[in-house]
């Protein structure tokens, strides 16, 4: 049984570059807790096909932490939790779909948890990658959480989902809520993971009702040992492996352009849609990008901008079918894949990749979106990717001026929507992304 003990109000650490929305004025709380139990690891085949059969293996007690964000009403609550597994690539705990996501979250009225599900982010370790100058640390450093434990990651799978599995208890903070649909999302390393616990271990723990896995590679992670992290170093070039197509609760996959190619390898991993998955690859992205560092962009000290792409209105567009498909309604649309020849991709004659998800800046562009950078760039450059001038004479022969682009870039948005790939709450900021200054005046 995991039991909950709330932390008295402090700085939960999860920090994020961009502003997220204000949660007192939506009518929102963010409570904190340490969580307590007992996990087991697995053992077991994991063929390629994604079809694993895994059993029980070990037991180990933890205690944990988990971050609550939720309407401080039960009458604003939509019934959904959406239940992120903290990335912790940089060597911290992070919440990288909470920053693509929030403004969805929020305006629905879902709840959303974010669990230390990994052995890093608890008791500290390397960075898998991290920024030149910032060091990061485990929760442990902090007096706040000393009385945390984490028994590695071969527990981290039983741990997300018994953390999950207790949050409507009497002595957590949804007991007053009634839960309808439980939605589990990660990003990068925590998407692997996720990969992981879908083929895997969903099966067995059965708590999950859909899940969003956000710009994975072709590998899954591995099970894990105990007291011990998993070194995203160690598996990231392992054998491709598949989403299950014998699920019985939908997924949908959402990769960028650097999630297919380069060091990620998601390409050697892709599959055709199936009953209960669906592939989003989306045009013109990174696998982190402007959206996410926001004005901070300049400490990663990249060699170009980093990518200015639109994925964050796909991802949102993904959470908001997975919620309706989840609960039985409509299931979310098919994708065109992005177009590839050999190890790279089919451009346009802008530049842009063709094919995939498509949004207004690939489909009005006045700038070049790319997955990649310079090849001697740094390892976090390359996950955010570039944007690059486009030629001049080209935006003159596609723009007579700069009403002209704005209509266009208004077309390419609504056609965007009407696709299903960007919702109509997000017209307005969709819109404010144009770049007219881009367009010669007439």
């Amino acid at each position: 049984m995991t039991t909950f003990q709330e932390l008295p109000p402090g700085e939960s650490g999860l920090l994020s570059a961009r502003p997220g929305p204000d949660l007192t004025a939506a009518g929102y709380v963010e409570h904190e807790y340490v969580a307590r139990g007992t996990a087991v690891s697995y053992r077991g085949d994991q063929p390629p096909d994604g079809r694993w059969t895994l059993q029980e293996d070990r037991e180990a007690s933890f205690a944990t932490r988990v971050v609550v964000r939720r309407p401080e009403s039960p009458a604003s609550f939509s019934g959904t939790v959406v239940a992120e597994w903290l990335n912790v690539s940089s060597g911290s705990d992070a919440a990288p779909d909470w920053t693509y996501l929030a403004d969805e979250i929020v305006r629905r009225g879902h709840v959303w948890v974010g669990i230390s599900a990994q052995h890093v982010g608890v008791e500290g370790g390397a960075a898998a990658v991290g920024i030149a100058g910032l060091a990061m640390e485990g929760l442990k450093a902090k007096p706040r959480y000393a009385a945390l434990f984490h028994p590695g990651d071969a527990f981290a799978y039983d741990i997300f989902s018994s953390v999950v599995d207790a949050l409507d208890q009497d002595d957590c903070c949804l007991s007053d809520l009634d839960l309808d649909a439980l939605i589990a999302v990660g990003e990068s390393q925590s998407a692997y993971a996720l990969t992981t616990y879908v083929n895997g271990v969903h099966l067995l723990a059965g708590v999950f009702d859909g899940f969003l896995i956000h710009s994975r590679g072709g590998a899954a992670m591995p099970l894990g040992e105990p007291l011990r992290g998993i070194d995203l170093a160690e598996f990231r070039n392992g054998e491709p492996v598949l989403i299950r197509d014998d699920l019985d609760v939908p997924v949908i996959m959402v990769q960028t352009e650097t999630d297919l190619t380069g060091r990620l390898r998601y390409l050697a991993a892709r599959q055709p849609d199936s009953a209960q998955v669906r592939l989003w690859e989306v045009a013109g992205t990174a696998h982190a990008d402007r959206f996410q560092i926001g004005e901070f962009e300049e400490l990663l000290h990249c060699p170009r901008p980093v990518n200015r792409g639109q994925q964050a209105y796909a991802v949102r567009s993904a959470l908001r079918w997975l919620d309706g498909w989840a609960r039985g309604g409509d299931p979310a649309p098919t994708a065109a894949r992005l177009e590839v020849e050999g190890d790279g991709f089919v451009r346009d004659e802008a530049g842009n990749t063709r094919g995939g998800v498509r949004t207004p800046v690939v489909d009005a562009p006045v700038e070049v979106l790319l997955g990649d950078t310079e090849p001697d760039a740094s390892d976090i450059c390359q996950l955010f990717g570039s944007t690059l001038p486009m030629d001049p004479e080209l935006i003159r022969a596609r723009y007579a001026d700069r009403p002209a682009y704005l209509a266009a870039y208004a077309v390419a948005t609504d056609a965007a929507i009407a696709a299903g790939f960007v919702l109509p709450e997000d017209r307005e900021a969709v819109l404010a992304e144009a770049r007219p200054d881009l367009v010669a005046d007439s």
